[in-house]
């Protein structure tokens, strides 16, 4: 297999891996909400704290997890931009 084409395999797997953890915290968390506000962290509801709070910071975590890891591809096969 040539690298272009490992190249292309790695960035894919990548891409849905991304959109998975992406799908996974922006829509089948906030399908238990009702259930999860039955446990409380620090007052607030822990459904309140998914959907305000916790979604948000994997999406902050994962734009920085996804640039790391595709940095490494790049190198890995030569394209990086530096």
């Amino acid at each position: 297999m040539s690298s272009n084409v490992q190249y292309w395999e790695k960035t894919k797997k990548l891409m849905w891996t991304v959109l998975a953890i992406w799908f996974f915290f922006s829509f089948v968390i906030h399908f238990f909400v009702k259930a999860l506000n039955n446990i409380v962290i620090l007052g607030f509801p822990m459904g309140f704290y998914f959907a305000a709070q916790g979604s948000l910071i994997v999406f902050v975590v994962l734009i920085f997890w996804y640039a790391k890891k595709q940095n490494a591809i790049d190198e890995e096969h030569g394209v990086s931009e530096t």
